[in-house]
């Protein structure tokens, strides 16, 4: 059985980490590398990096900013937003990241996802799925959770696991902020149909959450941003909470 994984996301924005509710809101989080490394002291299995608003402003990752926290870092990095093409992610691979995370253009340009899969590995490639719950369907969004596309959440993730990403991070953003808990519906859906591995993302509130997602759940990785960044949870003592109660984690 694969072990869990414990993630921080740092969503990025002007260079800063931002965090908000439902997508909508943000404020200002702290400096990305301070808490790249905090986290990576903490005990964080991997990280993910997320420029949010790449997408919508039509502008690439910082490049720049990747090289300084992957100078920072020995975990497991992804690293996504406003990445199109084979020459971005080498761009990025180049710069430091481990992983990187396709979302908006991957919905655009399905055949992206088997490209970055075929040139770097599927391993390598994740793909973003912003999910919400709208007149009795899981919908797949795009542009930074503003914009409803026409595809139904799991049919995404099929399509996407059979184009050749190696996992997809799925978000509620029905949960993103809350603190309510992770969305156990979508999530269980999700992983159940697809056999890659699938990171739990959005509603984190307390270490019981990530209890519940691991426990009722296929998720191999939870993923949450302001009870870290905000010194809600410590990792290493979330980590010994999940051993105490069973769940494996790396």
């Amino acid at each position: 059985m694969l072990k869990k994984r414990i993630i921080p996301c740092l969503d990025i924005k002007d260079g800063t980490t931002v965090k908000g509710i439902n997508f909508e809101g943000l404020r200002n989080a702290g400096d990305p590398i301070e808490l790249a490394k905090k986290y990576e002291n903490e005990g964080a299995d991997e990280l993910v990096f997320l420029d949010i608003t790449a997408t919508i402003e039509e502008r690439k990752t910082f490049v720049e900013l990747v090289k300084n926290i992957a100078k920072e870092l020995s975990i497991p990095f992804t690293v996504g937003g406003g990445i199109s093409s084979v020459e971005d992610v080498r761009k990025l691979l180049e710069a430091g990241a481990d992983k990187i995370s396709v979302n908006s253009s991957a919905v655009k340009n399905p055949q992206l996802v088997s490209d970055l899969a075929k040139q770097f590995g599927s391993q390598c490639v994740v793909v973003a799925i912003d999910t919400k719950f709208v007149n009795g369907d899981d919908w797949v969004f795009v542009k930074g959770g503003r914009e409803i596309t026409t595809l139904k959440t799991l049919d995404w993730a099929k399509e996407a696991e059979k184009l050749g990403a190696g996992e997809i991070l799925l978000t509620s953003m029905d949960g993103d902020g809350t603190k309510n808990g992770f969305d156990i519906r979508i999530t269980k859906l999700v992983s159940d149909h697809i056999n890659i591995p699938v990171i739990a993302s959005g509603g984190a509130g307390n270490t019981e959450d990530f209890e519940t997602v691991f426990n009722n759940t296929k998720a191999t990785g939870a993923l949450a941003a302001s009870v870290f960044h905000f010194g809600e949870i410590n990792i290493s003592n979330l980590k010994e909470d999940l051993k105490f109660n069973k769940i494996t984690v790396r």
